[in-house]
């Protein structure tokens, strides 16, 4: 009994095995792809990677650094607007440089308004002080002088009614009289003159390095301010309100790597397509007036044709084309640019990676 039942699992195991032998060794027919991968159309084309980027005259986007360092305040624009030459687009926080420019601006402020002063000289006031100063002087002369007439008509009378001592002293009182005329006279004349040119000419020294210093300071306070270099679109914001940025960039968490800031590219309606040809590729190249070539987008089934603009004439190192990775490898490519008009109801934008076929 027990080895018939033993024969009858071993059997049932046989067909199972069996029958799931022969489910999975049925060959299944392939999915069709979702799009067809990229085909040359021509008879012996030559392939590259391509890059969408927006016109620009280097074929690059304009990315924004700000030239000072700080926390940023407001963010003035968004991904996709149309912002024109000039316009502000970021602020970082000014608020310290606003109390350095202010400071600086009432030192240089203050050291005109000495300057002014000292080109104003002589003052009115002083001057009628120094001339009041003059007369009491003279005055003060007048009596000395008077008294010293009167002691020595009596000494000539009679020597007997002045004392030596009397004399003496009235000539002193006479002399000193007379010195103290010629220092208010001079101190007068010194008024009169005005500030001495030397002090006006170092107060001159001093306001012109105040002021500078304080255009200097309030040239610092505009790069507070990002503004467009030129008219265009922002393609990209990579930061928000919080955020420290730098001339460096502003942090990625993600790549933890540094972005611009900003980045700025020409209004979307015609693109150009940045192609990196392998050096070993480059011979076969046809006459740059000859050159046609065909895009191909990923993930769909359009194929747009390509306009020749240039070519980069310096081959160059490659590196990956996402900017997500900066190593470079052992590949040197040549760049071609293509001009691509944006065709309606097909979704392109910079920064997509194409194929390309360059016709021989």
């Amino acid at each position: 009994m027990k080895n018939r039942i033993l024969f009858v699992l071993s059997f049932i195991g046989l067909l199972a095995g069996s029958a799931a032998a022969y489910y999975f060794g049925i060959t299944k027919p392939a999915l069709s792809p979702v799009f067809n991968p990229a085909t040359d159309p021509y008879v012996s084309g030559i392939y590259a990677e391509g890059i969408v980027e927006s016109v620009q005259t280097s074929g690059e986007n304009i990315n924004m650094y700000p030239e000072v360092a700080g926390t940023v305040k407001q963010i003035l624009v968004a991904e996709g607007q149309e912002v024109h030459k000039g316009e502000p687009l970021l602020l970082i926080d000014e608020s310290i440089q606003i109390a350095t420019t202010e400071q600086q601006k009432s030192a240089a402020q203050a050291a005109h308004a000495m300057l002014e002063e000292l080109r104003a000289q002589p003052r009115k006031e002083n001057l009628d002080v120094t001339e009041a100063q003059v007369v009491a002087a003279q005055a003060s002369l007048k009596t000395a002088e008077d008294e010293l007439n009167k002691q020595r008509a009596a000494f000539e009378i009679d020597p007997r009614s002045v004392s030596k001592d009397a004399l003496d002293s009235a000539i002193n009182a006479a002399a000193v009289a007379k010195a103290n005329l010629e220092v208010a006279q001079r101190q007068r004349d010194l008024t009169k003159a005005g500030a001495w040119i030397y002090d006006i000419r170092n107060q001159e020294r001093q306001y012109n390095a105040l002021d500078r210093s304080y255009r200097a300071s309030s040239a610092l306070l505009a790069k507070y301010t990002l503004r467009a270099p030129a008219d265009g679109v922002v393609l990209s914001v990579n930061t928000i309100v919080g955020n420290y940025a730098s001339p460096q960039g502003a942090y990625e968490a993600y790549s933890q790597g540094m972005n611009p800031v900003l980045v700025l590219g020409t209004p979307q309606k015609d693109l150009h397509v940045r192609c990196y040809i392998d050096e070993i590729l480059v011979p076969r190249l046809p006459a740059l007036t000859k050159i046609k070539a065909q895009m191909s987008i990923r993930g769909a089934n359009t194929k747009l044709a390509l306009e020749f603009v240039r070519v980069q004439p310096y081959v160059s190192p490659k590196i990956e084309l996402s900017d997500e990775r900066l190593e470079r490898v052992d590949v040197r490519v040549l760049p071609i640019i293509f001009k691509l008009e944006k065709p309606k109801g097909v979704n392109i934008y910079p920064g997509e990676l194409v194929d390309v076929y360059i016709g021989e």
